[in-house]
């Protein structure tokens, strides 16, 4: 049975009791943590993470990956008579920072990727028919020789979202990972994209 803990004050009731599941969990009762994360992810939930990210989904990739660093890194824990939530609050918020960080990185991605397609999508000014398809057409192939050099988990997430044009939590489901999980792919894949297309666009003016 999962025992409720008061979150304040920090009693020595409750020390006491962090400190003998933590003692559970070092000596190998893994599932004694999960007492833990009844006692005190829904306070994290909704006072650590929800206000930082303002979405539901965020908030619960960064709940997951605080109690997944939590696990790894509990030996390392010294309680310096403070309870455990404190230590899981700095987790949660430095996930919630790296969210927001992952998210700019993505957006300044996104308008390089952006960049990169606008020639396929737009008129490119008064050029002839004929010359426009041909422009068009070389564009077309070099994105197809970037993407080709991607490997393949890279190249699905970006199909999924810019030609598929699904969102976000969609192509998450597809590629059977969590919404977070999904930013950081997708920001690595741009990365690799933009890379491929660079060194295409080399070997091309190199010809």
């Amino acid at each position: 049975m999962v025992r409720k803990v008061a979150m304040t004050p920090e009693s020595r009731e409750r020390l006491d009791w962090e400190g003998r599941i933590i003692a559970r969990v070092l000596a190998g009762e893994v599932r004694a943590f999960g007492e833990l994360y009844a006692a005190y992810a829904p306070s994290l939930f909704s006072r650590v993470l929800m206000p930082r990210l303002g979405n539901r989904a965020a908030a619960e990739d960064a709940l997951s990956e605080t109690f997944r660093v939590a696990l790894e890194r509990l030996g390392q824990y010294r309680p310096d008579g403070k309870s455990v939530y404190r230590w899981l609050s700095r987790i949660a918020a430095n996930k919630a920072m790296d969210m927001h960080r992952v998210k700019a990185r993505t957006s300044r991605a996104l308008v390089n990727f952006e960049g990169l397609l606008g020639p396929l999508r737009e008129d490119q000014g008064p050029t002839t028919e004929l010359e426009e398809s041909q422009e068009r057409a070389r564009l077309t192939a070099q994105v197809g020789e970037a993407l080709g050099a991607l490997n393949p988990r890279y190249r699905r997430a970006i199909e999924l979202r810019f030609f598929e044009a699904r969102e976000r939590a969609d192509c998450a489901q597809q590629l059977e990972v969590k919404l977070g999980t999904f930013d950081v792919l997708l920001l690595r894949a741009l990365r690799s994209f933009r890379k491929a297309w660079e060194q295409a666009r080399a070997t091309e003016e190199s010809t």
